[in-house]
């Protein structure tokens, strides 16, 4: 008898045979596609986290290019501050800003008594004793601003040798005041020689015309100005150190507007007024009617508040 199966199971298990056969093809493709999908999506992250990576570097490149970019700016260098005369302290009030005024109030300032303005500066104090019988306007005013403590910390801008100091601006440049002008003409035959104190106005202003700038005559060079500005008064002490003062211009030929500035700082630490009762005798230095030496008619320098 015949091992083999019947025909018609033989034609199954070809049947199933062959479903095997593609059913184990089915799951290799099935596999193989997985597989294959695998790699796409570990290739498109690992490309994205590339392409973030890159993305990101680039931009720390760029900010970095900007910033590096612009141009260092240089180390600021602070100023050499400028050097103070005679080796002296800077004061309190230095650089302080000063208040300005509309008019100066009365004072109330009697003719028989004596009253000194005190100016305390770098190289020493300074006496100055006021005219108020011939200028009662600008004394009034000086005692109202020296009260005030608008002088303290001011410095003398203007240096002119063999001429005079000038100080009392606010803004140390010759074109500042208090805010306020005094007009009161100067005796006609008043004489500008050492030791005399006036106050300084812009050249077109009338005769006597003034606000907070003075000069103190230093030298010979005063007696040839003409009695265009408001008397202030006489130095009674420390004409000595307004000369020392005068000794720290830059000086140079004439004409050169650098000649009058300082080469240090000279500053009026404090102004004050003190009140004194007359002497038995005023002495003619006092009164400033003194004298003054015969000069070139070609001294024709000026003190200016504005230099226009």
């Amino acid at each position: 008898m015949s091992s083999r199966p019947p025909k018609r199971q033989r034609k199954k298990d070809a049947a199933a045979a062959r479903r095997e056969a593609m059913r184990e093809m089915m799951e290799r493709q099935r596999r193989r596609r997985r597989i294959i999908n695998l790699s796409v999506i570990s290739a498109l992250i690992l490309g994205g986290v590339a392409i973030a990576a890159v993305a990101t570097l680039g931009g720390k490149e760029e900010r970095k290019a900007l910033t590096t970019s612009k141009p260092k700016a240089s180390p600021s260098t602070a100023p050499t501050p400028a050097p103070i005369a005679c080796d002296a302290p800077l004061p309190e009030a230095a650089g302080t800003k000063k208040e300005e005024y509309t008019a100066a109030e009365d004072q109330k300032l009697n003719k028989a008594r004596i009253y000194v303005w005190r100016l305390e500066t770098s190289c020493g104090l300074i006496d100055i004793e006021l005219d108020v019988a011939r200028a009662p306007k600008t004394a009034n005013s000086i005692v109202f601003l020296a009260r005030k403590g608008f002088f303290d910390g001011l410095t003398f801008h203007r240096l002119a040798k063999g001429f005079v100091i000038q100080g009392g601006d606010p803004k140390g440049d010759g074109t500042g005041g208090a805010g306020y002008k005094v007009t009161e003409a100067p005796p006609k035959t008043l004489k500008y020689t050492e030791g005399l104190v006036a106050m300084a106005k812009g050249g077109q202003e009338a005769a006597g015309t003034s606000s907070s700038q003075f000069f103190v005559v230093t030298g010979p060079g005063g007696a040839g100005l003409t009695p265009d500005y408001a008397l202030v008064g006489k130095v009674t002490a420390g004409l000595d150190i307004a000369k020392r003062i005068e000794g720290f211009a830059k000086g140079g030929p004439p004409g050169d507007p650098g000649a009058e500035q300082p080469t240090a700082k000279v500053y009026i630490n404090k102004s004050t007024v003190v009140e004194k009762a007359p002497a038995a005798s005023v002495s003619p230095g006092a009164s400033g009617r003194s004298p003054s030496p015969r000069v070139s008619p070609s001294a024709t320098r000026t003190p200016s508040a504005t230099r226009r």
